[in-house]
């Protein structure tokens, strides 16, 4: 199956700026799409899409601002560029704290804004993987015996194999057998992987 390709999502309510920023954005990126309000982005976005946001700060009904914010309290993990013609330093500051990866004040230059979009991808392409990782993670976690997962639990616990044996009295040949199994399941090389696996959810 092939990657989706990310998209630059352009939020503007002003015709002229949005018009100048597609063509702006499309000069250095493949996939743009352009949305007159925050109501319109957000009626046509599929949740789990790939890319990044490019958002005017002021705009009527539902400023940049509000779009981020419910952005976070859906927990939907896209990247915003923010872009605004009358900035404060407080606004900036509360735009950044929740994790907007740029606030550039207009007119900018486009090499800033390229450089923006680009770490923005970045850092949605990042989170991606760790989502990905952490998923597979759990899938084989949930694959695991309950034996497997006492003798799991054990390890993290920092327990060596004798004192796992002591512990859920078994030999230490079925702790052993246990271990095997469940360093097989998890696909981890060595104890630290173990641990990163175990504890990534």
């Amino acid at each position: 199956m092939l990657r989706e390709e990310p998209t630059v999502f352009l939020v503007d309510d002003d015709p002229a700026m949005l018009r100048s920023l597609v063509s702006l954005v499309k000069a250095a990126f493949h996939r743009v799409e352009a949305y007159s309000s925050a109501a319109e982005f957000l009626e046509a976005y599929e949740p789990g899409r790939p890319g990044c946001l490019v958002l005017d700060v002021a705009m009527p009904e539902m400023n940049g601002l509000e779009l981020q914010r419910k952005l976070v309290e859906e927990k939907t993990d896209l990247p915003v560029v923010f872009i605004t013609g009358h900035a404060n330093v407080q606004m900036a500051v509360g735009a950044m704290q929740a994790g907007a990866v740029n606030f550039l004040e207009k007119p900018f230059h486009e090499q800033e804004l390229w450089d923006s979009i680009r770490k923005a991808l970045d850092t949605n392409q990042q989170s991606r993987r760790r989502q990905a990782r952490c998923c597979q993670a759990k899938d084989r976690l949930s694959r695991l015996t309950r034996g497997e997962r006492e003798v799991l639990d054990l390890i993290l616990d920092g327990r060596f194999n004798k004192e796992i044996a002591s512990k859920l009295d078994l030999s230490i040949r079925t702790v052993e057998d246990r271990r095997a199994k469940l360093m097989k399941k998890m696909d981890a090389r060595s104890v630290a992987e173990l641990v990163q696996l175990a504890v990534v959810q």
